[in-house]
């Protein structure tokens, strides 16, 4: 289930009214891929990642204030502030699939209203708005670590991509070419704003799947080159990363600010490498620990809250399980202590 039919006629009405909507996106690839979805229908517009936290705040009026669009439209974001909302004059639309939240001037689209146990990926959402570019959205969806219902549909245009034998999420990520997608789309999003820019642009022209994977075009090729640059740093950290396996049922793994984060990416690696933990993958940056939890067994989303208890100058949230949270770097082993305590470890 997702949202209603309703729904995604409103959200498409949206985009059919108006001529040059801002696009704010998270900086996976479920953000990315509902971004292009939306973008790729209506041809026109801004898209800008949402990097720097997951949420739309104050610093995100200037962006506004520059572009002057007419619409404003947030996807995949799972915070909205609602001084934000109050400060933008023009209507915004806001497309998410994380914990409700109540805000005004804002017409917000979360299936979680309609169902709290419904949590299709925004990508999913946005692909039944705009119905084309079917593999962005499987992108999109894959990477929340989801098989949506035109799964099916999917593996029958792009069996190459995606073989009917792959059953669950986490094979299609780590073992079929649609994962390595999922791959190029989280890897072109790391690095400086000026060159993130410059190849999210060139996946909005991209036509097929296979100008990027066998590299059939000029822009195909030139995407790929990125991917295998950023993948041999990767490769590199998530070696160090599997070293830190441990007898109990944690895995803890931190390492220092190298001027890219592949916290979500190294954790969802682990977690499929070692189902039985509890995955913990903190990147230190500036007296901070930017960290993202996995499990397959444990509903993370209250646990956090009550981990950061005590904690004021920490926060966190996310899915039941995957998890994001940032602790001051004096907090981490209070922050670790506590966890252990509330999963009786």
């Amino acid at each position: 289930m997702a949202l209603t039919k309703e729904q995604f006629q409103q959200i498409r009405e949206e985009l059919d009214y108006c001529n040059k909507p801002l696009f704010f996106f998270d900086d996976d690839p479920d953000g990315l891929a509902s971004f292009l979805l939306l973008y790729r229908y209506k041809r026109e517009g801004k898209g800008i990642p949402v990097k720097s936290t997951p949420k739309v705040d104050d610093k995100f009026v200037r962006n506004v204030e520059e572009y002057q669009p007419d619409k404003v439209f947030i996807v995949d974001i799972p915070m909205v502030e609602q001084s934000f909302l109050d400060q933008v004059s023009m209507p915004v639309i806001w497309i998410d699939h994380h914990t409700p939240c109540k805000r005004s001037k804002v017409k917000y689209f979360n299936p979680r209203m309609n169902d709290p146990e419904d949590n299709p990926s925004t990508a999913v959402n946005c692909y039944f708005v705009v119905q084309q570019d079917l593999w962005i959205a499987m992108v999109g969806a894959v990477g929340d670590w989801q098989l949506p219902s035109f799964t099916a549909e999917f593996q029958k245009q792009y069996p190459d991509l995606l073989p009917k034998t792959v059953k669950k999420p986490e094979q299609a990520l780590f073992q079929s070419k649609l994962g390595e997608l999922v791959k190029i789309f989280a890897f072109i999003l790391k690095g400086k704003a000026s060159e993130i820019k410059k190849y999210v642009n060139i996946l909005t022209r991209i036509q097929n799947p296979y100008e990027i994977l066998e590299q059939k075009t000029a822009q195909g090729k030139f995407v790929y080159k990125k991917y295998q640059e950023i993948n041999k740093l990767y490769a590199t950290l998530l070696q160090k990363a599997k070293q830190a396996k441990t007898k109990d049922s944690f895995l803890i793994f931190k390492y220092p600010d190298d001027k890219m984060s592949f916290t979500k990416e190294l954790s969802n690696e682990l977690l499929f490498l070692h189902p039985e933990k509890l995955i913990i993958v903190g990147r230190v940056k500036s007296g901070e620990v930017k960290i993202s939890l996995r499990s397959s067994k444990m509903k993370l989303n209250q646990i956090l809250q009550k981990a950061l208890e005590g904690l004021p100058e920490s926060y966190g949230g996310g899915h039941e399980y995957a998890c994001g949270a940032v602790v001051k770097e004096k907090d981490f082993e209070p922050f670790i202590a506590n966890l252990r305590d509330l999963t009786k470890q």
